[in-house]
C-alpha cells in the first residue's frame, strides 16, 4: 500500500482543502448534537477528536471522520431511554472497545463484500437527504419561523412535502445570499477559474463565507429589512474563561457499567458505526482520483480509539462521514493532514474567534452544502448507472428510495438483497474461483488468471491479491477464461492500473474490457 512520505509534504493542497471541510464540518457538528438532543459542545469535541485523533491513526488519506447524521436517531432515543447523557457517554466508551476488538479480529473486510451499486446509491441518497435538509436554510427558515416542520430530524416524507409552503415564510436576504453564494460555487468548478492561481488562493467556500458576511453587513446599514439577525447565523458557545471552557466539558457515568441497557446500546453503536465508516471509507476510496486503498481494520482501531476519548470527554460518537470526506477530496486534499487540520480549527475557532464566526449566515453554509449534496446525487452519476444496465441501476435506485424514505440502514440493506438476488440469478451455476499463478519463465511476471465467473463476492481476494504484488513487477491479469466480470472487479482492476504506476508496475490484461470510473468533478 503507499503511503505519502510526510504529513507535511502536500501542505499546499492539504490546507485549504482542511479549511474547506472545516467550513463544511461545523454547522453539521452544531447541527448533529441538536437533532441528537446532546450539548452542543459535545458536536464540536466529535469533531475535534475524528479530525486530530483518528486523522492521525487511520491510514486513509481521503476519509474524514466526525459525528454522523446516520447515528442521530439512534443517539437521540439512546439519551432518551438511559436518563442522562453521561451514562449515555460510558455507552459510547464501551463501543469504542468493541471497534477496537473488530478491528484486532480483522472484521473490517465486510466493507469489501458491498458492491458498487450499492455504495455510489449511498452516496446519492445522502446527497438528496442533505438538499432537502439544506433547503429551508437557503430560505432563511429558522426556529423562529417553523423551521423543525421543514426540517425534520428523522426522514419524515409529510415534512418533505411540507417545503412547497417554504414561499410563505422565506426571507429575501438570505434567499440572495443563498443565490450569490450558488453563483460564485458554480462559477469556482468551471475551468478557467480552476486553472487560476486565485482558486487555489482563495477558496470557493472561503470566498463564499467572506462575502456572505459582506453583503449582511450591507444589508443591516443600507437595506434594514433585509439583515439577517443572530437566529439566521452560526451560533457557536462564548468561552470567556479556562473555567467556562472546562465547563463545557462531560465525563461519563461509570457506576452505569452494570446496566444492560448501557450495554445495548453500546453494541447497537458499535455495529452501526462500524458498518456507516466501512462504507463511507469503501465511498472515499472510490472518489479518489489517486486510487489509493485504505486499510479498513486499521480504521475500525482509529474509530474505537476515537469513540473511547469521545466517551471519556464528553463528545458524541463518531464515523468516517462521506459528507466530509467527499469535500475533502473534492477540495483537492492529497494526504491525511487535511482532516488534522480541519480538527485543529474547529479548537481554533471555539477558543478565538468564536464572535466571528457567528457573524456567517446559515445560507452560505447552506449553499456549500447544497453543492456537496449535488455532487453526490448530480445527473449525470444516474445516467452512467443506467447504462451499466438493470443488475447496476436497480439496486443504486433501490437503495437511494430506502435512505430518502426511510433510513440509512434500510436503504442499504434493501439495495444489497436486490443486488444479491442479481447475483444468484447469474451466477447459479457458475464458479467464483480466483486463480494466481507465477510466470516461470518470467521471475519479475505475475500473471492473474480469472476464473469463468467472477462477481463482487471475488472483489475482496482481488484487492488483497494485488496489494501483496511486490513493486517493479510485470503482472499479467487474464480473463480468457471469464464469461462474465462483474463491473465491481473490472473497477478494481482499471483503480490498480492507475495506481500501479506509481509502484512502478507494468500491468497488462488480456481480454478484460476497460470500464470508465465514476467519481466527483
Amino acid at each position: 500500500m503507499n503511503k505519502p512520505k510526510s504529513l507535511f509534504s502536500h501542505l499546499g493542497s492539504d490546507l485549504p482543502a482542511g479549511l474547506v471541510v472545516f467550513l463544511v464540518a461545523l454547522p453539521l457538528c452544531l447541527g448533529i448534537a441538536l437533532s441528537s438532543g446532546a450539548p452542543l459542545f459535545s458536536g464540536i469535541i466529535a469533531g475535534v477528536i475524528g479530525g486530530i485523533v483518528i486523522g492521525y491513526l487511520s491510514g486513509s488519506n481521503t476519509s474524514v471522520s466526525g459525528p454522523a447524521a446516520g447515528l442521530t436517531v439512534i443517539v437521540l432515543n439512546a439519551i432518551a431511554d438511559l436518563g442522562a447523557f453521561d451514562v449515555f457517554l460510558l455507552a459510547v466508551v464501551l463501543a469504542g472497545i468493541f471497534q477496537i476488538i473488530l478491528g484486532i479480529i480483522k472484521a473490517g473486510v465486510i466493507g469489501y463484500y458491498f458492491p458498487t451499486s450499492v455504495i455510489k446509491g449511498m452516496l446519492a441518497g445522502i446527497g438528496i437527504i442533505l438538499i432537502i435538509k439544506q433547503i429551508p436554510y437557503a430560505f432563511g427558515v429558522n426556529e423562529t419561523k417553523n423551521l423543525a416542520k421543514y426540517v425534520p430530524f428523522i426522514n419524515d416524507w409529510e415534512a418533505v412535502m411540507d417545503l412547497k409552503n417554504l414561499a410563505n415564510e422565506f426571507d429575501f436576504g438570505a434567499l440572495i445570499i443563498t443565490i450569490v453564494s450558488l453563483v460564485i460555487l458554480i462559477l469556482w468548478d468551471k475551468p478557467f477559474i480552476k486553472k487560476s492561481k486565485l482558486s487555489k488562493v482563495i477558496p470557493g467556500p472561503l470566498l463564499v463565507v467572506i462575502l456572505g458576511i459582506g453583503i449582511n453587513k450591507f444589508f443591516k446599514f443600507v437595506v434594514p429589512s433585509l439583515y439577517l439577525d443572530t437566529e439566521d447565523k452560526v451560533v457557536l458557545p462564548q468561552v470567556e474563561s479556562w473555567d467556562g471552557f472546562t465547563g463545557l466539558f462531560t465525563f461519563p457515568d461509570f457506576s452505569a457499567i452494570g446496566n444492560s441497557e448501557v450495554w445495548i446500546v453500546a453494541f447497537t453503536i458499535a455495529i452501526i458505526a462500524s458498518l456507516e465508516t466501512l462504507l463511507s471509507l469503501e465511498a472515499a476510496d472510490k472518489i479518489d482520483p489517486y486510487k489509493r486503498v485504505s486499510p479498513p481494520n486499521r480504521e475500525l482501531f482509529a474509530q474505537g480509539t476515537g469513540n473511547i476519548i469521545n466517551g471519556l470527554v464528553g463528545g458524541l460518537p463518531v464515523t468516517a462521514v462521506i459528507v466530509r470526506s467527499s469535500a475533502n477530496v473534492t477540495s483537492g486534499s492529497r494526504t491525511k493532514m487535511s482532516a488534522i487540520f480541519h480538527g485543529i480549527l474547529l479548537v481554533l475557532s471555539v477558543l478565538l474567534i468564536p464572535g466571528l464566526l457567528n457573524l456567517i449566515p446559515l445560507a452560505c453554509l447552506a449553499a456549500i452544502l447544497l453543492q456537496v449534496g449535488y455532487k453526490l446525487a448530480k445527473i449525470s452519476l444516474f445516467k452512467t448507472q443506467a447504462r451499466l444496465g438493470w443488475d447496476q441501476f436497480l439496486p443504486f435506485v433501490v437503495t437511494i428510495l430506502g435512505i430518502v424514505i426511510f433510513d440509512l440502514l434500510i436503504g442499504i440493506g434493501l439495495g444489497m438483497g436486490v443486488a444479491i438476488v442479481y447475483i444468484l440469478l447469474r451466477n447459479f451455476q457458475n464458479s467464483h474461483v480466483l486463480m494466481v499463478k507465477d510466470n516461470k519463465d518470467s521471475p519479475d511476471s505475475i500473471r492473474i488468471v480469472l476464473s469463468e465467473e467472477v462477481s463482487f463476492l471475488n472483489k475482496g481476494s482481488l484487492i488483497k491479491t494485488l496489494e501483496d504484488i511486490p513493486n517493479g513487477k510485470h503482472v499479467i491479469i487474464d480473463g480468457s477464461n471469464s464469461k462474465i466480470i462483474d463491473y465491481d472487479v473490472l473497477e478494481v482492476i482499471e483503480n490498480f492500473k492507475i495506481n500501479a504506476k506509481e509502484r512502478d508496475i507494468e500491468v497488462d490484461t488480456i481480454k478484460i474490457k476497460s470500464v470508465k470510473i465514476g467519481g466527483l468533478h
